[in-house]
C-alpha cells in the first residue's frame, strides 16, 4: 500500500524515488512487525484455542510473552529511527499509525465496526505515508477506492472467521455483536464502492482503465473464495487460491504496463 501513490503518480521506477522509498518501507514494515507481535502477545490465550492461530509461536509457547514484548519494542524504536531520516511528514503518519494499532490492539478491536474502520484507517496512512515518502499527491479516488477495499476485506474475513469458527466469539468478541447477515450486507456495499471509486479513479490514467474487469473480478473470486468456507484472509486467500493469484499478478502487469510502458521502452 505505502508504494501505490509512486506506482500510479508514474515516478516509482525512476532511480532517485525508488532509492529513497527503501527506508520508508522498512521503517512501516518494522512497525508493523512490532504491532503484529504486541498484539499477538495480548491475544495469546485466546490464539490458543484458535484451530490456526495456536500455530503461532507466542500462542504455541514458543516465544514467550516478555521475549515478544521487548521484540516489539526494539523493532518499534528502529523504525523510529529510520523514518527521522525520511521525513516529517511521513514521521506524523508512522506516529499516527502505531498509536492507532496500539489503540486497536487494547481496546478499539473489541468494538464493533470500530474494529473493522480501524483496519481500514491503517490502509490510508500506509497510503498517505507512501505520498509524503515519494512527495506524491493522492488522489481523492484512490483514497476513496483504498478505504473501501479495506472494509471489504477486513469485513470478509470477519465473515469468514464467524462461518467458520464454532464459538467465534471466544475468538473475537466483536463476531457475537454482528447480526447474521449483517456482515454479508456490509462487504457487498463497500465492495461495490470499491469497485466504483477505483473504476473512476482509472478514468483520467488512459489505460489504467482496462484493468477494470480484472479488478471485478479479483473482488467477485474472493467472495466465492470466502462464501465457500475458505479464510477471509487476504494474504492467505491471494496465496492459497491459484484463481486469485493470478488474477492479481495480471492486474499487476497491466498497472504496471499501463503507466510504465513508454519508460521501459526507452
Amino acid at each position: 500500500m505505502l508504494l501505490s501513490p509512486p506506482l500510479f503518480g508514474g515516478v516509482l521506477f525512476t532511480p532517485e524515488v525508488f532509492r529513497e522509498l527503501a527506508i520508508p518501507v522498512l521503517a512501516f514494515c518494522l512497525a508493523s512487525s512490532a504491532n503484529y507481535a504486541f498484539n499477538d502477545v495480548l491475544d495469546a490465550d485466546k490464539d490458543a484455542l484458535h484451530p490456526t492461530k495456536k500455530k503461532r509461536p507466542i500462542p504455541a509457547g514458543k516465544v514467550s510473552k516478555h521475549i515478544a514484548l521487548i521484540l516489539s519494542g526494539l523493532l518499534l524504536a528502529a523504525a523510529f529511527l529510520l523514518a527521522i531520516f525520511t521525513s516529517w511528514a511521513f514521521t506524523a503518519m508512522l506516529i499516527a499509525y502505531v498509536l492507532l494499532m496500539g489503540s486497536y490492539s487494547l481496546w478499539l478491536k473489541h468494538i464493533a465496526l470500530l474494529d473493522i474502520f480501524c483496519i481500514a484507517a491503517g490502509f490510508l496512512l500506509r497510503l498517505e505515508a507512501g505520498g509524503a515518502a515519494a512527495d506524491v499527491s493522492v488522489s481523492s479516488w484512490l483514497f476513496l477506492s483504498v478505504f473501501f477495499l479495506a472494509v471489504f476485506l477486513s469485513t470478509g474475513k470477519r465473515f469468514s472467521e464467524k462461518l467458520i469458527l464454532e464459538d467465534a466469539s471466544l475468538h473475537r468478541k466483536t463476531l457475537a455483536q454482528y447480526p447474521d447477515t449483517y456482515l454479508d450486507g456490509m462487504m457487498l456495499m463497500s465492495g461495490t464502492a470499491a469497485m466504483l471509486t477505483y473504476a473512476l479513479y482509472t478514468v483520467g490514467h488512459a489505460n489504467l482503465l482496462y484493468t477494470v474487469p480484472l479488478c471485478c473480478l479479483g473482488l467477485f473470486r474472493y467472495l466465492f473464495w470466502i462464501k465457500t468456507g475458505n479464510s477471509g484472509d487476504p494474504t492467505e486467500a491471494l496465496l492459497k487460491d491459484t484463481f486469485l493469484t493470478g488474477i492479481g499478478l495480471i492486474w499487476l502487469v497491466a498497472a504496471i504496463g499501463s503507466r510504465y510502458w513508454a519508460f521501459f521502452l526507452r
